[in-house]
């Protein structure tokens, strides 16, 4: 257990925090627990305490030590739905195979096997009100940035983090999860020296920030078995959304006669749509909705399909359950939006389909080889592939602030002409 303190109660509430922050363990008492929403939380856990900033090689050197920060709404790894949070598991546990020093920032109910430190103990997922986990994931990133201080780099996952990086010395990585919104491009504008990562092409193609590139996730094959006895079935698994195609799935089931089971979250906003669309559907004969899907879930549930449908109607960033059931053994029929391309090949993983017509002539002549599915996956998706790209610019971005090349902060938009 952490140390845990009094403090006056006339010192202002900033005052009184940035007393606590020096602490090693230091517990709030239960009234500032009260007022902040953080009943029962260390303000530097158990965890922080048995790891060292200082951590060193076998040759003696200090070793390379990197931030990762993921809202905290979602544990790392997740236990079922949670795309973000099984890319930091994943690369968390990669670069520590690699001998990497790394503190992850997440919610107290995660269980990656490196240093992990939380504001907030539990998962909060779905959110409910929008406006509060904004709050909340504020709250978190502000926190975590300050605790990243013994950090030699900061690795965010969302927008609200890279603001904070105004407030520390330290280089900045952002890898982008989400679509393309105009307005938060113009925000990354006022970051010029941070280190974007897009993980498609796709992705992008739409963005202009000055030090980008494209780094593919990678997934921890070991965590994924190969199933070549296929049974007769068709899968889904995904957010229950329009942009997801749920609805042309079963549309796909319904032309062809080949059961459909769909795994996934039915979020507030969508649940309309899940009613309306999707429930009148299920019969648990021809369609079955079996709910979130955990990682044995998923292994149980791709690895045995015959395929697994991805009729996205939108630009998919990239879309890491494709490679998940390639994984398994178990090819993809997905429409061309976004990475889709990029991720599936045509005839060998699986197949690109235009329309649901083509993507149910596809699901009836499936005759692709599983070994051969999984093969491309360890070709191209490996998590040792991903980790070493990222290595590999946290390098170039360390040396260019050694070498003096990245100037400060800069509170102007970048302009590209």
């Amino acid at each position: 257990m952490g140390q845990s303190v009094d403090l006056p109660h006339d010192l202002p509430v900033d005052a009184r925090l940035q007393s606590l922050t020096p602490v090693a363990g230091t517990i709030l008492p239960r009234s500032y627990e009260r007022a902040f929403g953080l009943q029962g939380c260390s303000l530097y856990p158990t965890k922080f305490l048995a790891a060292s900033s200082q951590a060193v090689d076998e040759h003696g050197g200090r070793r390379l030590r990197i931030a990762l920060i993921v809202a905290p709404f979602i544990a790392v790894p997740p236990a079922d739905y949670g795309g973000t949070e099984l890319f930091v598991a994943h690369l968390a546990e990669g670069l520590k195979k690699e001998g990497v020093d790394v503190a992850v920032f997440a919610n107290g109910e995660s269980t990656v096997t490196t240093e992990r430190r939380w504001l907030y103990e539990h998962s909060q997922w779905p959110i409910k009100v929008p406006e509060e986990a904004w709050l909340r994931e504020l709250n978190h990133n502000s926190w975590a940035v300050r605790g990243a201080s013994d950090c030699d780099l900061v690795h965010v996952q969302s927008p609200q983090g890279l603001a904070f990086s105004r407030f520390i010395n330290c280089p900045f990585v952002l890898t982008l999860h989400g679509p393309h919104v105009p307005a938060i491009s113009e925000y990354y504008g006022y970051f010029p020296d941070a280190r974007y990562v897009c993980i498609s092409n796709a992705q992008a193609k739409q963005e202009s920030m000055p030090k980008m590139r494209t780094i593919h996730h990678g997934i921890n094959l070991d965590l994924y078995h190969l199933v070549e006895r296929k049974k007769q079935y068709l899968s889904f698994i995904g957010r229950i959304a329009p942009l997801k195609g749920t609805h042309l799935a079963i549309e796909v089931a319904q032309r062809t006669g080949i059961p459909l089971k769909i795994a996934g979250d039915v979020q507030p906003m969508y649940r309309e749509y899940f009613e309306q669309k999707i429930r009148p559907h299920v019969d648990g004969k021809l369609v079955e909705y079996i709910g979130l899907a955990d990682l044995a879930a998923k292994n149980e549930l791709l690895g045995n399909s015959l395929a697994m449908l991805f009729p996205i109607q939108w630009n998919e960033p990239f879309g890491l359950v494709m490679v998940e059931a390639m994984a398994c053994g178990t090819p993809v029929l997905a429409m061309p939006g976004g990475s889709v391309p990029e991720i599936v090949k045509d005839g060998v993983s699986g197949y690109i389909c235009r329309s649901v017509r083509e993507m149910s002539k596809r699901a009836l002549g499936l005759d692709l080889n599983p070994a051969m599915v999984r093969r491309y996956v360890e070709d191209n998706f490996s998590i040792e592939k991903m980790v070493k790209r990222y290595i590999a610019l946290y390098d170039e971005t360390l040396n260019e602030k050694r070498s003096g090349l990245q100037g400060p902060p800069s509170l102007q938009p970048a302009l590209h002409g």
